[in-house]
């Protein structure tokens, strides 16, 4: 259960930041002429918010017991 919404969330950031490389690949003008908003500064600030919040996440399940470090011992 714990690494379906790890996955989900890198799955998240991943998609806001095909979505940011989709707005800036794009024209920033619509077929008006009209500049439009700066969807690729949202997409990004998105995947800032999303990896901020998964960071923390994984922090608090670590101090809460959930997640056991299971790494290369540091003597070793």
């Amino acid at each position: 259960m714990k690494s379906i919404l790890v996955i989900a969330a890198f799955a998240g950031i991943l998609g806001s930041l095909g979505a940011a490389l989709y707005f800036m690949m794009r024209s920033r003008e619509d077929e008006a002429g009209q500049p439009r908003p700066n969807r690729m500064a949202t997409a990004l600030a998105m995947r800032v918010g999303l990896s901020i919040l998964l960071f923390l996440c994984v922090l608090l399940a670590w101090k809460l017991g959930y997640l056991q470090p299971t790494g290369i011992p540091a003597g070793a």
